[in-house]
């Protein structure tokens, strides 16, 4: 099943990294955030991506261009211009890699790499998030539902600290960043039918993917959630960006390579 990727955004809430690379270029031990995602579908047998570029794209364009070659051990030979590949790293991707605009919305982004994905179940994510979703269950699921949508839905922790108080004020104790009761938020990681071009309008290119179509989507009662309860984390800010880089010196929930 083809992988779409959203990697064309400015990134603007993490502008100290991303006023120099695409947001989904930033690394994390060492690898852009991008190539981990694309590890975590790789490890249950999806490895053929579609990547949505737009800011900076021609940076994520030479980066799987010259993949093969920055991940293999070589002996070169200046005089007679040759290139011996002693070892490689390489991964078993295939990867197009669609320029869908600058400024183009998500919604627009998607329907720009319809005619890539033929008349087949997809599934979709963005560039900056990094989860543990058994991606085999999440299409079983959403097979077993018939709708045209299914979207990972997640139980977000909070921004702040909360304050666990009684009636009269007196202070029990206090919780840090506890996940919020009852409140399940979109955390990405889609499986989509061919059908949701019809969700696509003309004018997509100025339509977010998660305003208009996902409405009507959930109007006509055609998108399901499928509720992950493990682990979950977007990488909105250089916090979060460090807060990634201590989990992955530590044991990253989200390695399952």
């Amino acid at each position: 099943m083809k992988v779409v990727l959203f990697a064309g955004g400015r990134g603007t809430r993490i502008s100290e990294e991303s006023i120099l690379r695409p947001k989904p270029m930033i690394e994390i031990g060492g690898k852009p955030i991008l190539w981990h995602i694309m590890k975590s579908y790789a490890a249950y047998g999806h490895n053929e991506f579609i990547i949505c570029l737009g800011y900076k794209g021609w940076m994520i364009k030479e980066y799987f261009i010259n993949y093969f070659m920055h991940n293999a051990d070589v002996t070169v030979d200046l005089a007679s211009n040759s290139i011996e590949v002693h070892q490689q790293f390489a991964e078993p991707f295939k990867v197009s890699l669609i320029d869908t605009g600058l400024d183009t919305m998500t919604a627009g982004r998607l329907r720009r790499v319809l005619p890539y994905l033929g008349n087949e179940t997809f599934m979709l994510t963005y560039g900056d998030g990094l989860c543990n979703v058994d991606i085999n269950k999440l299409v079983d699921f959403h097979r077993s539902t018939g709708k045209i949508c299914t979207m990972t839905a997640i139980q977000a922790n909070s921004r702040f600290g909360v304050i666990n108080m009684e009636e009269s004020g007196s202070i029990n104790g206090f919780e840090e960043k506890p996940a919020d009761s009852g409140t399940w938020i979109n955390g990405g990681f889609f499986v989509i039918e061919p059908g949701v071009k019809d969700y696509l309008h003309a004018d997509a290119d100025d339509i977010m993917w998660e305003r208009q179509p996902m409405n009507d989507l959930a109007r006509d009662g055609q998108i399901a959630a499928y509720r992950h309860h493990g682990f979950w984390k977007c990488m909105d800010t250089i916090r979060e960006k460090e807060e990634l880089e201590e989990m992955w010196a530590t044991g990253a929930a989200w390695k399952n390579w």
